[in-house]
């Protein structure tokens, strides 16, 4: 509360302090008096003004403040080049917030959000401020990512050539990772699982032999909800378009495959039958954590996932938990999704009044001194640096005030520190669950980051193409009713099997026109194969040990 007297009495004096011009702006919003109060304060030394977006995912501690008021943003005020006003914008609801606001007028200059659909949307409707000569004429710091990794400008440019919008180098890192609790395949005397036939024995087993020792038969190998079911997919590579003989093709066999599988873990009960209304997959976590499961597909990186760990060690102290690679299936053998490498994270509104104290912010914001600040806080207070070099937490309770800081440094790219830049390298390995947690993650690097296990997909979906209205139509129009069909044949027993459904997702497919959508796709890939960032180049950013 003190914190927050005191912000306000610092603006009154700011705002007595300055021109007459310069209230009658700032009192106005954004408009064309904004533009000449800017630069009344900088004339006067006053820092200038811009707006930006930042995600709100509900993680702020009550006695931090709020997304758009605390520590970190009154961080931001004192040290950065310009005063941010920040826009809250809903995670779990970004794209339809965002939408409206720029529909309404009133979306802020600088946007950060990850969805590159949404970046479409607005080239296509002339929302987005090409930044190739904010970057010449203002940039330092980003210029200099730019020309050290030039892979950031095709990531950014859109068809007409121009740059829309600004990125960062995450590097290669696991992001989904296949869990399976070790003690029970020690205790049933089974192997890791090698391939989907084996996975389903081990699930068979998981569910009918008693795994925990308590003479109750209240197991299943796993909940096919949310990361998992995507996981299992990927086994399968029933990914949608997948390449063969060098042309793209929309493939339908895989589809088939994976839900004969599920349908077949289903049928059986070796999963949890609730699994569909699951939908966040928030109870197969809850099953994970109290050892009802013995395998589930969660994120490998970040402290939130550690504490789903520690969780399910203080409810089953004697669990072993190991990482493994994807079992192989008959369209061979793949990794979970990972974490984009050249990622698009910002963008500017086509509206914004002033492009160079945007281009100051965004220098800033990805500089070493915001970035690693955003990322662990003030040395001493937050962090020490570890015996490998890189920083480490020094306490759990003070690791919560960074809880949510990091969506402020969505610019700050990882791979600028090397090996510090990956999540494991914070881990304090005098504790004995974050040194699991450190093995685990070593081993989902190993096994998910190998272009001989790629990734399902032809590409990250960050970095598909964004297809014209008329093509996406048809394409969304009819995903969730295809969904449903599958969904029908996993569930239905003998009275629906894996071919009707096949049958009947072709034809709803075919009358939707669909063809124009397979068509379309495939002259893109024939076109855009030997430039786009695809599959195979996303391994070149693999960062050293």
């Amino acid at each position: 509360m003190m914190k927050r007297k005191r912000n306000r009495l610092t603006n009154r004096m700011r705002l007595g302090a300055a021109a007459v011009l310069a209230v009658s702006a700032l009192l106005a919003g954004c408009s064309g008096s904004d533009q000449e109060g800017r630069a009344g304060r900088n004339a006067g030394g006053q820092k200038p003004e811009i707006s930006a977006t930042v995600y709100d995912r509900g993680l702020v501690p009550q006695e931090e403040g709020t997304i758009e008021q605390n520590r970190w943003t009154e961080w931001i005020d004192r040290n950065g080049p310009v005063h941010v006003k920040f826009t809250p914008i809903p995670r779990n609801d970004a794209t339809a917030k965002l939408t409206a606001l720029f529909a309404s007028g009133t979306a802020p200059e600088l946007i950060f959000d990850y969805s590159n659909v949404l970046r479409g949307q607005l080239y296509t409707q002339k929302q987005m401020m090409p930044v190739d000569d904010m970057i010449a004429k203002y940039s330092t710091t980003y210029k200099q990512l730019l020309e050290k990794y030039p892979v950031l400008r095709t990531a950014a440019s859109m068809p007409d050539g121009k740059m829309y919008g600004f990125g960062v180098i995450n590097g290669l890192q696991a992001n989904h990772a296949l869990f399976i609790r070790a003690d029970w395949l020690n205790k049933l005397n089974l192997e890791t699982p090698k391939t989907t036939e084996e996975l389903y024995q081990v699930m068979k087993a998981f569910t009918e032999q008693d795994p925990d020792g308590n003479r109750q038969k209240d197991t299943y190998g796993t909940s096919l909800a949310y990361i998992t079911n995507q996981i299992v997919n990927a086994m399968f590579q029933n990914v949608k378009w997948v390449v063969e003989d060098g042309k793209l093709i929309h493939d339908w066999e895989r589809a088939k495959a994976a839900a004969a599988f599920k349908k077949r873990l289903y049928d059986e009960g070796l999963v949890d039958p609730d699994y569909l209304t699951d939908r966040s997959g928030q109870k197969a976590q809850q099953d994970w954590v109290n050892g009802k499961i013995g395998m589930w597909g969660g994120q490998i990186t970040g402290a939130a996932w550690l504490q789903i760990y520690e969780s399910l060690k203080k409810n089953n102290p004697s669990a072993e938990v190991i990482v493994i690679p994807l079992p192989r299936s008959p369209y061979g053998q793949f990794s979970p999704t990972i974490q984009n490498p050249v990622q698009i994270t910002a963008i500017v509104n086509s509206q914004a009044k002033n492009p160079e104290a945007i281009m100051k912010y965004i220098d800033f914001i990805s500089s070493d001194e915001a970035g690693k600040t955003l990322k662990y806080g003030i040395e001493g207070t937050h962090y020490k640096q570890g015996p490998n070099g890189c920083p480490i937490f020094i306490d759990k309770e003070k690791e919560k005030q960074l809880s949510y800081a990091g969506d402020y440094r969505m610019l700050f790219s990882p791979a600028l520190e090397g090996k510090c830049g990956r999540y494991e390298e914070t881990l304090n390995l005098d504790h004995p669950q974050e040194k699991e947690f450190y093995t685990m993650m070593k081993q989902a690097g190993e096994y998910y980051l190998s272009p001989e296990r790629p990734i399902a997909d032809i590409t990250h979906g960050e970095h598909m193409p964004i297809a014209p209205d008329d093509i996406q139509l048809i394409d969304t129009s009819v995903k969730k009713p295809i969904d449903d069909i599958w969904i029908k044949a996993i569930v239905s027993g003998a009275a629906y099997t894996p071919d009707q459904a096949l049958a009947e997702a072709k034809s709803l497919w075919e009358r939707a026109g669909g063809k124009q959508v397979d068509d379309w796709y495939a002259k893109w890939y024939s076109e855009n194969k030997d430039k786009a960032l695809l599959r195979d180049q996303l391994y070149q950013f693999k960062r050293p040990e």
